[in-house]
């Protein structure tokens, strides 16, 4: 990678500075060359090949016609005088090319080498830009555009191989473009570290002499306009914008200048009105101006209202366009415009009264690239309107040199002084004699010529050349674009969204259309190790559609030549002024990019890079004009900024996909079989972040079912692994049967617990949770529910009817210390039971209650199945954009068939354990479960005789037939059963052993009074 000029030395490269020899044989053989050879050197090696340069060619194409005169050669030729002087007898080559890689000027350290040298590294006029010449110094500064060393061997050609240059681009410092090339040749064996330097010294002054040439221009075209007037209304009358600051304030005079600006950029003749924030309404007028050395620019002149009706003016936007001014505003830098109230001074000479040029004064010069203003009018050209009278001015001794007047009173709108009110105007005349007009050489007009008032006011906004306006303008919609880009991209976390951001800004701004490649890791949240490998079309955006460009989705690879790989290789954006010479482009594939070429012109391929990590590739083109230096540096800067906000989504939607990822891991893959309740379920993660919702559904003893909603605050990873911590508890308080307020109050003291497991209190903590707990039982069709600080559930009734019942609030998870309390509910056969997180109902956007109005009326269709009401809900009530997870629990309950129940209750008599037994076995019987009636036979007889021999009366036996067998016996005793291994000596202690063996599952379950212990045998095994 080259930065600030500085190119680092190959590996492997001679102390001579002949370069890796090797390495560009085996490159002419068709064998790789990656290592030892710098990447522009490379590329520029497999551009000349795609070119079908040959590096035996000894001739260059010669042209006659270059420009000896230009600007290039001006501003260069006493810096190229000074260059030789410094390397006087030495075997340094000193020559300027122009922007096309034409020599235009030659220099030489030792006059004798114009004598053993060959023509074309002699004579001016030689063409050596790449496409041509191959690998060279001039060419190579001009394709990459900045500091080149090209060392023996690097050179394409073989005529160069004993000789090693450096080269720098000379750009005009108003414009950006490249102006030609400055070029310093010498043997290879000649290396200094010298040379960089007086490289570098040699372009700035041949850059500061350019401004100079610009600066002379504007000045020029300042001493016509005075000298000539404002046009056809004969002497100049003008009125200085600073005089009238009561009538336009600053922020009137800025919105007069932009619109001057654009007028000067466009090279035309005409009008244009302009309306102010106050709804005043003031007419721009551009005039050409050309000096007699024939510098051609425009003049904006404001029409200040209350001009007569019979005076003609240009009508608004009509034009009569001036040739050879038009200047593109791709190519366009910011004009520095003179500030109001100053006399406006040029280079050189200080302008007379008269228009002619008199000795230079102290104040007579300008900052390079001014472009004059309303200011250099008001104080250099003669009576003012407005009651300042700042802008009369009055002309020195006998030199007749500018400077500004005295105040003195004159009338608005009014083009004579008053009597006493100016000083001298021209050789001894004074304030006394008769009004007259002052015209544009300095004195007074017949006493006859009309007055001023029969003009309309004007004003001088601005005067310069047509592409100083338009750099002035295009540099404030450069800014203007920046500051579009701060706001506009990077409003979302979503890495295609941002992409799609950054082409929405540059077309058409910047660009006509635009491109952009991710590969599928930077889509997925990813780093991706090869981004070659996986790129794919992201966005293609542009004014219109229709083009032949690779449509969005499909996958791209770029081949070694292309302006995209470059990019990627030297980390800077690489400009393709002319897609039509771009071989590394259009070997790409031919086929499809002679079709796309009908369409673009200029391309600029930017790497997406954001803290050392590659990204992708941008790619602008245009097609109505070639890109500049000015654009590729705001290319860059954009794809800069963008680059930043795609990796923050990259980064976020990486984060995003772990904890979304941990939270599905946590939740339930799948319901349990069980028969009390028809389960559907819906999750849906915030878009801006993933919380800590969760839901479960819990088989219970006794067929019973329960159903868990939670809500972790907060988002993030922590919520995530809260989240999956409080679920796993609650299910496992749960299934030890606990009541549903027992289960919250486990729950809040865990929470608590999690919050004091930081010990010094510098973690983020867990602020809470809210929870619903319900518990339903089909054989008796209540259900037994509590929460805390959660939303209520909604019940769905079989007649449609739909209710929130009133259950006792609770506090929220982890405040520790108060009570939860448990409400019971009826639910008959076919009721729906729907529960959700706060996320469903609470927005910031939404009133609540509209919300569960809402919500009220979603539900009321009762013979839905629960993924339609899922589907439903989620549909008409969630939010379109949720900025909290949601989690929905819809049950539809059912009745456990009563002839699948049996029940019988005894006192405490041993006696009577064989008669239930009996009738429990008759009961198996007459519904087929014969092959289960021996296990439950032995289950029932150990569960009744411990209930006799350890409980209390009453003792209640129950048999419930539903997947499983399930017997159950309770007594009024809290005394809980355990099971324990009895000796071989022991003569007791064996029941609960039996009842373990012969059963799937059993457990003890408690009651308000007493417990219930319960077995539950598999009927599949039977």
């Amino acid at each position: 990678m080259v930065r600030s000029g500085k190119e680092p030395k190959p590996a492997g490269r001679a102390t001579d500075g002949t370069g890796p020899a090797s390495p560009r044989e085996r490159f002419l053989q068709g064998e790789p060359v990656a290592e030892g050879v710098r990447a522009l050197i490379l590329n520029s090696w497999q551009r000349s090949r795609s070119l079908g340069l040959s590096p035996d060619t000894f001739d260059l194409p010669y042209r006659e016609d270059f420009d000896t005169g230009g600007r290039i050669v001006r501003a260069a030729v006493p810096v190229l005088d000074r260059l030789q002087a410094t390397f006087a007898g030495s075997q340094v080559n000193i020559s300027v090319a122009d922007a096309n890689g034409t020599v235009l000027l030659r220099r030489f350290g030792d006059p004798s080498m114009a004598r053993t040298l060959p023509a074309i590294q002699v004579v001016p006029g030689f063409v050596f830009a790449e496409q041509v010449a191959g690998t060279n110094g001039i060419g190579l500064a001009l394709a990459e555009r900045q500091l080149i060393r090209v060392y023996g061997a690097e050179h394409f050609a073989e005529r160069s191989q004993q000789s090693a240059c450096v080269a720098l681009p000379v750009r005009d410092p108003l414009s950006g473009r490249i102006e030609g090339v400055l070029c310093l040749g010498y043997p290879r064996g000649f290396e200094r570290p010298v040379l960089g330097v007086a490289l570098r010294r040699a372009a700035e002054g041949i850059e500061r002499r350019l401004l100079a040439q610009s600066s002379a221009h504007e000045g020029a075209l300042l001493r016509t306009y005075l000298a000539a007037g404002a046009g056809t209304g004969g002497p100049h009358r003008g009125v200085a914008m600073d005089a009238l600051a009561t009538e336009f304030p600053s922020r009137d005079e800025a919105i007069l200048r932009e619109k001057a600006a654009e007028l000067i950029s466009c090279a035309q003749r005409g009008a244009v009105e302009v309306t102010l924030p106050n709804g005043r309404r003031v007419t721009l007028v551009s005039r050409p101006v050309t000096s007699s050395s024939g510098v051609r620019g425009i003049a904006i002149e404001a029409v200040l209202p209350g001009a007569p009706v019979g005076q003609p003016l240009a009508a608004p936007h009509q034009t009569d366009e001036l040739p050879t001014l038009t200047v593109p505003l791709s190519a366009a830098r910011p004009a520095i415009i003179l500030p109001t109230g100053h006399l406006a001074a040029v280079p050189g000479p200080v302008i007379t009264a008269d228009g002619d040029a008199g000795p230079a004064g102290p104040h007579a010069t300008t900052e390079p690239g001014t472009t004059l203003s309303a200011a250099a009018d008001a104080r250099a050209v003669g009576p003012v309107a407005g009651g300042s009278g700042r802008g009369s001015a009055e002309p020195d001794a006998p030199g007749g040199h500018l400077r500004a007047a005295e105040p003195g009173t004159v009338g608005r709108n009014q083009g004579v002084a008053e009597p006493g009110a100016a000083r001298t105007a021209r050789g001894g005349q004074n304030a006394s004699e008769p009004d007259t007009p002052l015209v544009a050489g300095g004195g007074r007009g017949p006493a006859d010529e009309p007055s001023e008032a029969a003009f309309p006011a004007r004003a001088l906004v601005m005067l310069g050349e047509p592409h100083v306006g338009a750099y002035a303008l295009a540099a404030r919609r450069r800014l203007e674009l920046l500051s579009e880009a701060s706001t506009r991209i990077g409003t979302t976390l979503d890495v295609r969204r941002t992409a799609e951001e950054l082409a929405e800004t540059a077309v058409p701004g910047l660009a006509d259309f635009v491109t952009i490649d991710l590969p599928d890791a930077v889509l997925r949240g990813e780093e991706s190790a090869d981004p070659l490998a996986d790129l794919r079309r992201t966005v293609l955006h542009g004014i219109r559609e229709g083009l032949p460009f690779t449509a969005s989705g499909e996958r791209i690879d770029f081949g070694p030549t292309t302006p995209q790989l470059r990019c990627l290789t030297s980390g800077e954006a690489v400009l393709e002024p002319d897609l039509k010479a771009a071989a590394g482009w259009l070997a790409q594939d031919p086929e499809h990019t002679t079709r796309l070429l009908a369409h673009v012109q200029s391309l600029i391929a930017v790497p997406l890079l954001a803290r050392g990590v590659v990204l992708g590739i941008a790619s602008f083109y245009r097609f109505g004009g070639s890109f500049g230096d000015d654009d590729r540096s705001l290319a860059q800067e954009l794809a800069s900024r963008a680059a930043l906000s795609i990796d923050n989504a990259r980064r976020y939607t990486h984060e995003r996909g772990m904890v979304l990822a941990l939270q599905r891991r946590l939740l339930p893959h799948g319901l349990p079989d069980q028969d009390a309740v028809e389960v559907a379920h819906r999750y849906l993660p915030a878009e801006s972040d993933v919380g800590g919702d969760w839901y479960d559904v819990i088989p219970l003893s006794g067929s019973r079912v329960g159903l868990l909603v939670g809500d972790v605050v907060g988002h993030g990873m922590l919520s995530a692994a809260t989240m999956g911590r409080l679920r796993t508890a609650a299910r496992s308080f749960a299934e030890l049967d606990f009541p549903p307020d027992e289960v919250l109050t486990h729950l809040d003291n865990l929470v608590g617990r999690l919050d004091r497991e930081d010990p010094d209190g510098k973690g983020p903590g867990v602020i809470g949770a809210t929870c619903l707990y319900a518990i339903y039982d089909p054989t008796t069709q209540r259900c037994l529910m509590a929460r805390a600080g959660h939303p209520p559930p909604a019940l769905v009734h079989p007649d449609g009817t739909v209710t929130y019942p009133e259950l006792p609030a609770g506090p929220p998870l982890g405040l520790g210390g108060l009570p939860f309390d448990a409400a019971e509910v009826d639910l008959p056969a076919g009721s729906q039971l729907v529960m959700y997180t706060d996320g469903l109902i609470e927005d910031r956007h939404r009133d609540v209650d509209v919300v569960l109005e809402q919500l009220r009326e979603a539900l009321a269709r009762p013979r839905r199945a629960p993924e339609e009401t899922c589907r439903a809900v989620l549909d008409t009530v969630a939010p379109a954009h949720p900025h909290d997870d949601i989690a929905l629990l819809v049950a539809r309950v059912h009745a456990m068939d009563p002839d699948r129940i049996a029940g019988w209750e005894m006192s405490a008599d041993p006696a009577l354990v064989g008669e239930v037994r009996a009738s429990a076995m008759r009961w198996l019987s007459d519904r087929g479960l014969d092959e289960a009636a021996f296990a439950a036979e032995l289950i029932l007889s150990e569960l009744m005789t411990n209930a006799i021999r350890h409980g209390a009366e009453p003792i209640r036996v129950r048999l419930l037939y539903g997947r499983n067998l399930i017997c159950e016996v309770s007594d009024a005793s809290n005394t809980a059963p355990h099971l324990r291994r009895a000796a071989s000596t022991d003569e007791g202690g064996r029941g609960l052993f039996l009842v373990a063996q012969l059963s799937q599952s059993w457990g003890t379950r408690y009651l308000p009074e007493g417990k219930v212990i319960w077995a539950e045998c598999d009927l599949d095994a039977a």
